[in-house]
């Protein structure tokens, strides 16, 4: 069993602890291991900080591997982690971490995804006004920055997804004989990896003239709009599909399952997105020909010790360099040569990595361009 599907088993929530919590006011919230006592949750050890993460669903891959690091840091504390469940709801990001900073009197350190671009700087702001430290990951606008927060935004992590997204194209290209008609599914369409990952896409379309856009719809990182999509595409444009470029593995599961109830799969070739296990397996499979990790694990524990540690003292976000403070994260592209090799060490295994050495993967400073 891989060490995030026990994660995940030790996640699930009773539904008396879940009206326990409703109770109190805090129904969106999970403590992680949930055999723990709410109130060790939230008086975490070290100057009774709480630790928390908030991100969109414990369904998905992808975030249970974002909790799954968060947790693996909050034990080298003695602590446990609070889980903030949005669903993909600006409103629910906002009005969680305000009714846990209430709880906690500002004691708080967390990680977080605002969900929506537009909703990073109301969220850094709640944290700034209670005293709360935070460091966000993938969204925010161009022109929120840590450092004009002083030390309580302490750190902004994304990806740069728009190179990474152009050799996934281009392995999509090649397998087509470059040539033939290609549909595609998008994220959420403010989300700077939606955005980052089509303009990859439309920058290798204009490498490429014998390939064709025959269609693009953005399907949410949902497994189940991608599902629907990919069903109409296919009853659309039929045998013109020579090849899929998926913009996340929730929604390349949902592509599958469209493709196996027409007798597909394994026939159009499909590229991929975030390195999630069963990403992985269909590129041992040959299903898919390749998927890109971003590391979510490695993620999810270092924006939390980052805003651990700034909470602590350890460091002072403020006399850090600007890189330090936005930064982008490791992107390694999986491919059926080394698929195997990856769901050994990274999914099977649980991955080894220092906490405390937080710039250690750092791959520069965050770069703003129009795409």
């Amino acid at each position: 069993m891989s060490f995030i599907k026990k994660f995940v088993e030790q996640s699930v929530i009773s539904r008396r602890e879940f009206l326990l919590k409703s109770a109190l006011g805090i129904g969106g919230m999970a403590a992680l291991p949930l055999i723990s006592p709410l109130s060790k949750a939230l008086a975490a050890e070290g100057g009774n900080l709480t630790l928390a993460w908030g991100y969109r669903d414990p369904d998905n891959s992808y975030w249970n591997a974002i909790a799954a690091g968060g947790q693996s840091y909050a034990k080298t504390q003695n602590s446990t982690m609070v889980s903030l469940i949005n669903g993909g709801n600006n409103e629910k990001v906002l009005s969680d971490i305000k009714a846990l900073l209430s709880k906690t009197e500002g004691k708080l350190a967390i990680g977080c995804d605002p969900n929506d671009a537009p909703n990073a700087r109301a969220v850094v702001t709640a944290c700034q006004q209670r005293g709360a430290f935070i460091t966000t990951i993938w969204n925010k606008t161009d022109d929120l920055h840590p450092w004009d927060f002083g030390d309580n935004y302490v750190a902004h992590i994304s990806w740069s997804d728009f190179e990474p997204a152009q050799q996934c194209a281009q392995l999509l290209f090649d397998a087509m004989g470059k040539k033939g008609g290609i549909v595609g599914l998008g994220g959420i369409a403010s989300n700077v990896p939606a955005i980052e990952r089509k303009a990859g896409l439309m920058h290798k379309l204009k490498e490429n003239p014998d390939i064709k856009l025959l269609d693009w719809q953005d399907a949410d990182w949902s497994t189940s709009k991608a599902n629907d999509m990919m069903s109409t595409m296919l009853t659309r444009f039929g045998d013109d599909i020579k090849g899929i470029f998926s913009s996340n593995d929730s929604m390349t599961l949902g592509i599958i399952e469209a493709l196996r109830a027409e007798g597909l799969a394994g026939q159009i070739p499909i590229v991929s997105y975030d390195g999630t296990p069963d990403a992985v397996k269909l590129c041992i499979s040959g299903e898919i020909l390749c998927t890109v990790s971003t590391d979510p694990y490695w993620a999810g524990g270092i924006a939390l010790s980052l805003a651990h540690h700034a909470a602590l003292g350890s460091f002072k976000p403020s006399a850090e360099p600007h890189e330090h403070r936005e930064f982008y994260g490791p992107t390694i592209m999986i491919t059926k040569d080394d698929a195997q090799k990856w769901y050994q060490e990274n999914i099977v295994n649980t991955p080894v990595n220092d906490w405390n050495n937080f710039w250690q993967a750092s791959k520069g400073p965050i770069q703003y361009r129009k795409l």
